[in-house]
């Protein structure tokens, strides 16, 4: 038992750390996104948020992704590409 409760602490670490690696991933692109938001034209910015929306949609699975999920990434990218950090 005592294995057994050894074996899934580590395992509990070890997704710990997984994720913590894959929020400074994302940290990491929102910063570098920010940044090039930042130094384009006005003109320029629309026309890539327009892009990247249509390849969304065109790219989004029907079946498989739960419109809970889909949301939650449109909430997430307009958030970024409309509102970039301060």
């Amino acid at each position: 038992m005592k294995n057994l409760i050894a074996e899934l602490l580590v395992k509990l670490a070890e997704k710990e750390e997984e994720s913590k690696e894959f929020v400074a991933q994302i940290e990491a692109l929102e910063i570098v996104v920010t940044a090039l938001l930042r130094r384009m034209e006005q003109s320029e910015q629309h026309a890539l948020i327009t892009s990247i929306e249509a390849a969304l949609h065109d790219a989004r699975p029907k079946e498989v992704v739960s419109s809970h999920d889909t949301q939650l990434l449109q909430q997430y990218l307009e958030k970024l590409l409309t509102h970039p950090r301060s």
